[in-house]
């Protein structure tokens, strides 16, 4: 039984996913090397006017008008001619359009800046440029290359996730930033899976759920249990009162739960467990603790664990998955694999890797079962 669901355009993506790569390679030939490390060299200044235009909520501001420089300057509580050159600077890197001299829209770029976007990624940029992201990155990474030591702990004096337990707003501005990666990864993970041969989904770190919520949308039949820490879940249910119907909602609970410690146990198999962008969090020993959990709680119930994660090519990488790698990196113990490192991982668990299910998106999902 293949879960694997349009085919052909999971290819088609895959073909424009290579042709993407070898067209984001193509400056590198183009431009004259010291230029192009130059250029490589100051790249930061880009992401640094993108996060303050991101702080300063300029896209929401422009809405669907246009205005000057000056207004826009007066509207933000910045100096006129300062925020002319941010904005030129922007609208040159094609966030934002200069419509004629001073005068400027968003664009379909920087539409995905504006907070009234539901798609928006704006807590995604915010998060990855805070100083508490950052200040790894300029003064740890290298110590960190040297001492094998996680850049974020040597920055801050705790790993990431005890650092968000402890500093609340940052903790909600991460969550916020992970509910946008739908606006990065698109729906494929609930259109290219066939989840309809399943009754109920376990979504362990699903967050506030949404990713099970839009797999419910699409069959009735589902019902989905979200499991996350308790600072995620808390206040879980209320946030979608309002957002989305209620009849939906009825079909999806939420429960605090730590998956190295124990997870529900399966009740058939008609049950799967959704395991989405967590285990690339931890080192190799940690995934295997939480795989055995879910091992143990399937037992012999024939259920399913559907890991959605990346899979990094064993030769010539591309850039998405590498740098996603140094990411983990510099903020975890964890990292991005091979499907040669996570089936090494499956087999120290007993776990049977059945399917690799291929999505219009950077991850995969990889259908696991007890062997």
């Amino acid at each position: 039984m293949s879960l694997q669901k349009n085919s052909g355009p999971v290819r088609w993506f895959a073909r424009l996913m290579k042709s993407a790569n070898w067209l984001q390679k193509l400056p590198n030939k183009l431009t004259p090397p010291p230029f192009r490390l130059m250029q490589m060299g100051s790249a930061f200044w880009q992401s640094r006017v993108l996060f303050v235009a991101a702080r300063l909520d300029i896209a929401t501001v422009l809405g669907d008008s246009q205005f000057s420089a000056d207004n826009i300057a007066t509207r933000i509580s910045a100096q006129p001619d300062a925020t002319y050159r941010l904005l030129r600077m922007l609208s040159a890197m094609g966030v934002f359009e200069e419509v004629e001299h001073h005068l400027f829209k968003n664009n379909a770029l920087s539409s995905y800046l504006r907070e009234d976007n539901p798609k928006n990624v704006r807590a995604m940029v915010l998060m990855h440029s805070s100083e508490e992201m950052s200040q790894p990155w300029y003064e740890q990474l290298e110590q960190g290359l040297r001492s094998g030591d996680v850049p974020f702990k040597l920055a801050h004096g705790m790993e990431m996730y005890a650092y968000m337990d402890s500093h609340p707003e940052f903790n909600a501005l991460f969550a916020r930033a992970m509910d946008s990666v739908a606006a990065l990864t698109g729906d494929s993970f609930a259109t290219d899976f066939d989840w309809g041969h399943f009754e109920r989904i376990i979504d362990i770190g699903g967050s506030k759920g949404s990713k099970s919520l839009a797999i419910l949308k699409r069959h009735p039949h589902l019902k989905a249990q979200v499991i996350d820490r308790a600072e995620v879940i808390q206040g879980a249910a209320q946030y979608w009162a309002g957002r989305e119907a209620p009849a939906l909602l009825s079909r999806m609970s939420f429960a605090a739960g730590d998956l190295l410690e124990a997870v529900p146990a399966a009740a058939g198999d008609k049950d799967i467990y959704l395991l989405s962008a967590v285990l690339h969090g931890f080192d190799d020993d940690t995934c295997v603790k939480a795989l055995h959990n879910v091992a143990n709680a399937i037992a012999e119930t024939g259920a399913r664990i559907a890991l959605m994660e990346i899979v990094v090519p064993e030769s010539r990488p591309d850039l998405a998955s590498t740098s996603f790698d140094m990411q983990m990196f510099m903020g975890t113990r964890g990292r991005e694999r091979t499907l040669a490192e996570w089936q090494s991982l499956f087999d120290r668990c007993g776990l049977l890797l059945e399917e690799v299910v291929s999505l219009r998106a950077i991850g995969n999902i990889l259908v696991l079962r007890p062997k």
